[in-house]
């Protein structure tokens, strides 16, 4: 669809100097379980000089439909669904979705508890052929987050797997703070070399769950 081919040339365009300061296409808001709200973000990024946000809010789309901030041009929607893949709990980002999709409203939170609570959000039970689906559905594309985190022997055959279920990128810029470096079992030139070897999307973000922070 024309919406799916818009988005997709968009994140083909950003290149890795892109997302040196900007852009940055991976954040929470307060609608899941971030500090600041979706405008404290858009006038943070402002403020740095960012041409380009998308706030991936945990399993809802709630902070574009309840504030005005996609009247920005340097807004594009997203949202991170939690699901279970091999065994593993995995991150799938959507980029470029329309926010009033039936089939994308369908696997969203329920509660507030499902956007925030990690523990809560173990317990779900979606699929990423059914996310990836409904992400296509919503004209949006599907982007597998922070790759180097996921107990895989095998990441290129976990990735490509996933890419055979309809994936469209990997997210090849990212810190890897926090708690994310610490379960971090494979390179961040790992990912990349593999997102090359399958001509996929490569996007980055910074996770930041406050202000902004610098993805390289």
């Amino acid at each position: 669809m024309d919406e799916q081919k818009n988005i997709t040339d968009i994140l083909k365009g950003l290149t890795q100097e892109d997302f040196n300061g900007k852009v940055d296409l991976h954040m929470h808001s307060n609608f899941s379980d971030g500090k600041l709200t979706p405008e404290e973000l858009l006038k943070d990024a402002q403020s740095k000089g960012y041409r380009l946000i998308a706030i991936a809010d945990h399993n809802t789309v709630e902070g574009y439909k309840k504030t005005n901030i996609l009247e920005s041009a340097m807004v594009i929607t997203a949202i991170e669904f939690d699901c279970w893949y091999k065994g593993v709990l995995v991150h799938l980002l959507g980029y470029g979705v329309d926010i009033n999709n039936e089939e994308l409203l369908k696997l969203c939170a329920k509660t507030k508890k499902e956007t925030e609570a990690d523990l809560v959000r173990l317990f779900n039970h979606r699929h990423p052929k059914d996310v990836i689906k409904a992400i296509h559905s919503a004209g949006g594309a599907a982007v597998l987050a922070h790759p180097a985190c996921y107990w895989a022997i095998n990441l290129d055959h976990f990735i490509k797997s996933l890419i055979d279920l309809g994936l469209d990128g990997v997210e090849s810029y990212y810190p890897y703070r926090r708690h994310r470096g610490i379960i971090k079992f494979h390179t961040a030139e790992t990912v990349r070399k593999i997102a090359r070897k399958y001509k996929v999307i490569m996007t980055g973000g910074s996770d930041s769950h406050g202000k902004i922070e610098s993805i390289i």
